[in-house]
Parts: structure tokens; sequence; C-alpha cells
């Protein structure tokens, strides 16, 4: 699956207020339809002590109790409200089935089901207003948080303190994760609320769409709604969540909660709910023009390589169950407020044990950062160590490896070739990405034989994400793998930088 801001962070304004005044409207409608259904059965209700025949009042009124039912069962968002409204329900049937008989008096039996269909009808009438009124309010906070909100906004705080936050001198404070208890379950009425009826889209890839949205508390949340073509089966996606929520690192981005609406078309709709980050993902920096890539400088770029680096050797080494991404990226990267890396969407890929290599699912991720082996073998911890690579190269080279729309005859590895080949010349500083002001070339150069490593096309070959973690923190010597050394054939003709868009 796609992370969490899967395609660069455009401006939905247009697109969004467009959906937003189309929601409004079909509100608006839908209250007024439900007012009048209300006032009629009530008319209904009361027109049972009007001076009828006394079966013609009786099945007025059973009637009347039947529509409520259906009124209580048909506006439940989900089903604790729909076993709480069943109980009460329940309970009023048998009071009318108890008190009715026993009733004194020609008219007693009609006015014991009319008084409790007025109770119901009263229940259901506060029940309704509280919720509006609670939907308001966090319609009021999702706008107020959107407004103050810019497009822009990553650029602002950015600007003025790049220089004294990605310093090598300035010490550099952890973002920590206090982990309070398990995801929670949202229903599909919270899920729309928070997001303001899906009106401020701020991402949307090959897996899902992404949401700006706040929590009760004012809590800023990105809201995914999963809409890939292979849909997760719900008993698949719940025991994902379960995995995820025993997974605790600097590193990973937290899951909040998650939305399962069953039934319906697609077999009903999944949600994830996820922190905001302020800063959004790294593709949104390296990929959207030469001003954003200045302000991500090369102290800032190593500490993502290693924040990376070090949530994949946890998910890979550290979990009882071996947590395999399958869709690293630049997208899947979020940045926090002190440009520090975070990995979304790490769980909801695939699980497996850790006494299995591999697992048999092919295709798996993004055309340009997928292993080889992944169209003709199976996937295993080594498919991620080659997405990883891949994203180091452009980390560096501030250039996006490949294009999906190029044309088709040109293979995805050409960057890496162009990279190895220069390396091995002993011209690494020419593919360093010259938005950076200056660079430490010692730092470049492991940082470089790393990514080759990683990219090999045997996987057997490739390095750990434990030993990855080694070699960018110097424990472990960084060398360029056989592949990269250049016979005399290479000599003579030299590659060029493949074609890009990302420049």
């Amino acid at each position: 699956m796609s992370g969490l801001h899967d395609s660069s962070v455009s401006s939905p304004r247009g697109r969004g207020s467009c959906c937003s005044s189309a929601s409004a409207l079909c509100k608006i409608v839908k209250g007024l339809l439900h007012v009048a259904i209300v006032g009629i059965i009530s008319l209904a209700v009361f027109s049972g002590f009007a001076d009828y025949n006394f079966s013609a009042r009786i099945a007025l009124e059973s009637v009347s109790y039947a529509v409520i039912a259906c009124l209580y069962f048909y506006t439940s968002s989900d089903r604790e409200e729909r076993v709480v409204s069943g109980i009460f329900l329940g309970i009023l049937a048998v009071v009318i089935i108890v008190a009715a008989p026993s009733s004194k008096g020609e008219t007693a039996p009609v006015a014991v089901i009319a008084g409790c269909n007025i109770v119901a009808l009263s229940v259901y009438c506060i029940w309704k207003i509280c919720a509006l009124v609670q939907a308001c309010l966090r319609r009021l906070r999702v706008r107020g948080s959107a407004a103050s909100a810019d497009a822009e906004a990553p650029l602002a705080p950015v600007e003025k303190a790049a220089a004294a936050k990605c310093s090598p001198s300035a010490p550099v404070q952890p973002t920590t994760f206090r982990i309070e208890d398990l995801p929670r379950k949202f229903s599909y009425e919270e899920i729309c609320d928070m997001t303001g009826d899906f009106g401020n889209m701020v991402g949307r890839g090959g897996s899902g769409e992404v949401f700006r949205g706040v929590l009760d508390d004012g809590t800023p949340v990105a809201v995914k709604r999963i809409t890939s073509d292979k849909p997760v089966g719900e008993q698949d996606f719940l025991r994902e969540i379960t995995i995820v929520a025993n997974v605790h690192q600097r590193s990973l981005v937290r899951l909040l909660g998650y939305c399962l609406l069953r039934g319906g078309a697609g077999h009903g709709q999944q949600f994830l709910v996820y922190p905001f980050f302020e800063h959004g993902s790294l593709d949104w920096w390296l990929f959207h023009g030469e001003e954003r890539r200045r302000l991500l400088p090369w102290p800032a770029r190593r500490r993502i390589a290693g924040d990376v680096a070090r949530a994949l050797a946890y998910l890979h080494h550290e979990c009882c169950r071996q947590i395999l991404h399958l869709d690293i990226k630049p997208a899947n990267i979020l940045l926090d407020g002190g440009l520090r890396a975070h990995v979304s969407d790490f769980g909801i890929s695939m699980s497996i044990a850790q006494d299995m290599t591999s697992v048999d699912t092919r295709g798996r991720g993004t055309v340009g950062y997928m292993a080889p082996e992944i169209w003709v073998s199976s996937l295993s911890a080594k498919s991620d160590v080659y997405s990883y690579g891949v994203t180091l190269l452009e980390l560096v080279t501030g250039r996006r490896g490949f294009e999906a729309g190029r044309d088709s005859s040109e293979k995805p590895d050409l960057f890496a070739r162009v990279v190895r080949e220069k390396t091995a010349r002993g011209e690494i500083m020419e593919v360093v990405d010259t938005a950076m002001a200056s660079v430490d070339e010692g730092e470049v150069e492991v940082v470089v034989k790393v990514a080759l490593s990683c990219v090999q096309h045997r996987r057997d070959l490739r390095p750990s994400m434990l030993t990855v973690v080694e070699m960018l923190e110097g424990r472990v010597a960084a060398d360029l793998p056989p592949e990269s050394r250049l016979s005399v054939v290479d000599f003579m003709e030299p590659l060029s930088w493949p074609a890009t868009h990302g420049r």
C-alpha cells in the first residue's frame, strides 16, 4: 500500500470547496426530509387519541411503533448504536406486551402504545439533536484548523530556522511517541465529522486518498481512505491493525485509529487515522522545485537516511512478527517540525512470521522502487532494502529515479547505473544535488556506497537493514559492491543522467 502522502501535496481548495458545498446541500436536504418524517410520525402517534374506532387506533399506533423502530436502525452509524437501539426498543415492546392487555378501560391499551411511541420518539429526537450539535462543533474546529494551515506552510517555519536546525553543531531534539492505548475505533459519522465531510484532501495515491482532519480535542490528524485495486479483507485488516498497535519506534508513524464500514459496494470501506505532519512528505521537498530542496541541506538528509534505516531495521528484526513495508519511497516518509523522518503505512502492507524467509506475493509496491525479484519470485525483507537504496540515491541527488510516463523501453535501474559509473570514476560529487550549499564528501561517499549495496540485483548480496544502520553509523566499513566496479567498456562509454521530471 502506498503511504500516507502518496502523491505531491497540491492545493485541493477548488475541488474541496465544490465537494464541500455539494455535501452541505445534501446534508440540508437529508435534514429537512428527516424532520418531515419525524413530523409525520408524530402526527400519526397523536392521532391515536382521536375519536376513531378501537381497531383503527391500535393499528395506527402499532404501525407508528414499527416505523420508529426502522428509523432507529436506519440512522444508526455503527453496530454499537444498533445494539443499544435494539435493547431500548425491546424494552418498550415488553412494556407494551405486558401493560396493554392488562390496562383497564376501552382506550387504555391504545394509550399505553401511544405513550411508548411518544417516549421512543422523544428519545430519538434528543439523540439526533445532541449528535447534530456535536457535529457542528467538530466542523467549526476543522474549519478553524484548515483556515490556519497554508498549502505552502512547510516553507515558512523552516526558511527562518533552517540553518539553526540543520547545522551539524546544533543539537537535535528527538521526537518521542507516547503510546497511551490501542488505536481507537471510529464510526463512519465520526470520520465524516473530523474531516469536514472529506472537504480537505491533502494527498492521493494508488492505494487511497488522504484528508486533513481534527479530533475532538483539537489534535490535527490525517485520515486515509483506502481505495486500493487489491482490497484488504476485513479479517486481514483487523489483524494488521492489531499488529501495528504493538509496534513502538520513534521513526514509525503511530496509528491513532481506524474505521471499518462493513457491507455495501466493494465490501465496505476502510479508513486509517494518523497524526498530521506539518512538513508533509519527503517527496514534497525533493521533487517540487529547487527552492524546497535548498531548505533540505545535507545534515538533514543524512539524519533522514538514518531515521528510515533504523525504522526498517526495527520492523525487519525486532518485531515478534517481521513486518515488510513493501512500498518504501519519499512519498511514504513524513517529516516533523525538526525535519526528522517518520515512516508511514508500515504495517498494513504485510506481516510474516520470523521463521519465514519470503512471501509469495508478486507485483507489490511502486514502479521504480520495486526490487527486480518482485516480478518473478517472492517478497522478502531484502525487497525493502532495495527500495531503501533507491530512496537514498534520490535523497543524495535530488532527482527522481524513475518516471512512469517515460519510454517503457528505458529500464528503471538506469538511474542507479549512472551513479555507479560516476562513483567508480571518482566523480561522486557530480551526482550530489547542487541545491545543497555544502556537503561532507566523506559522508556522501558512505551514503552512496550503502545505496549501491542496497540496489544490487541479487537479493542475497544486499545487506540487511541492521548492517545498513551499522554502515551509516560507521561501525561497519561501506564499500562498493562488485557490480559497481567498471570494466574497460564502461570507461569508453560513459552513461548520462536519465531525463526526469523531478528536477
